[in-house]
């Protein structure tokens, strides 16, 4: 999967020298009291290397990722990659499902752009194709571009519909709501962390991986936090209410083999609790408790944590992936719009 840090506002960043003030230790994420974040996600020697870009990559036609799990709230968004055939839906800025699709064929292409949900029907019929059955249908456009069930061969051949696995698109309506924005893209590249209208014409250089700290709790006073830390990267990044508000460098002190998430269930004197969440990938579906004591295993700024620990809640959740959260090998962020347009 091709990943994108959103990049923040200049005057609002801040760097440091590499690893200065980086003396807070954390457990996986943040240690408030005696008890820490699970640390199964950075230690996991008995199961197979998994990254999020192999899963995604491997998906066969007609086939799907589905884990809203990991992010149960917050405003959504989808992106649909014209060449890789593949729509990504977000959630509080987190990706929560991944589906092969099946676009427009040569002359009957499906634009480009940026488009809200307009009409949703469960049973809707094409005025335009001979009653042709669009189950699970959510209207892009008044022209006939839509979203909606039917066969995906792998290859372009709508005429000019996003075509979604059945039970793929079933799932999907039922969380999105009208107005909700869906984003055609023709470039491969895909954000890993939802993009904001900022970032779809951004010309500015991203700042240093291993420099830049960003802590921005103003630019969403309020809404479900969501976390992700990429050890490809060595990075954090925090969203709420589906902006990023906060972004920093790590340092890992062990291996990260597979996509992990995780749910703070409760806090109280002792400190922060959670909850184990399952991915596709893991064998147990179910949401189980998964508190360790505290040890060294991540160290980050400790302005920054001390700013982070007083925001997390009940509900916060925390996704940690081998994954690179730059889109593309070089880093390039998704276009949709250029300037002037």
């Amino acid at each position: 999967m091709n990943i994108l840090i959103p990049r923040p506002p200049a005057p609002f960043r801040t760097t440091i020298a590499a690893r200065q003030n980086m003396s807070s230790v954390l457990a996986v994420l943040l240690m408030v009291g005696s008890v820490a974040v699970p640390i199964s996600a950075l230690a996991q020697s008995s199961a197979p290397p998994i990254t999020v870009s192999d899963a995604v990559e491997k998906l066969k036609p007609g086939e799907f990722i589905w884990a809203p799990q990991v992010a149960p709230e917050g405003p959504m968004m989808i992106v649909v990659s014209l060449q890789r055939q593949r729509a990504y839906v977000y959630r509080n800025g987190v990706i929560i499902g991944v589906s092969t699709v099946s676009t427009g064929s040569e002359g009957r292409e499906t634009p480009t752009g940026i488009f809200t949900v307009l009409q949703k029907d469960i049973d809707h019929k094409s005025n335009l194709y001979d009653d042709a059955p669009m189950p699970f249908m959510q209207r892009l456009t008044w022209d006939g571009i839509a979203m909606h069930a039917g066969k995906v061969p792998g290859f372009p051949a709508s005429h000019g519909c996003i075509r979604l696995p059945t039970e793929f698109a079933k799932m999907l309506y039922g969380v999105t709501v009208r107005g909700m924005t869906v984003i055609i893209s023709d470039d491969a590249p895909v954000p890993r962390v939802a993009p904001s209208p900022g970032m779809l014409t951004a010309n500015e250089d991203p700042p240093s991986r291993a420099e830049a700290v960003l802590w921005q709790p103003e630019l969403a006073p309020a809404g479900p936090i969501s976390i992700i830390i990429s050890a490809a990267d060595q990075r954090l990044v925090v969203l709420r209410n589906g902006k990023q508000i906060g972004s920093a460098p790590i340092a890992l002190r062990h291996a990260v083999l597979r996509p992990a998430a995780y749910m703070v269930r409760a806090v109280d004197e002792a400190g922060l609790h959670w909850l184990s969440v399952a991915l596709p990938w893991d064998k147990s579906t179910a949401a189980v408790p998964d508190e360790v004591p505290p040890k060294d295993r991540i160290v980050v700024d400790d302005a920054f944590k001390q700013g982070l620990v007083k925001l997390l809640s009940p509900g916060t959740t925390v996704v940690i992936t081998p994954d690179t959260l730059s889109a593309g090998s070089t880093g390039a962020p998704i276009v949709i719009l250029a300037d002037g347009d």
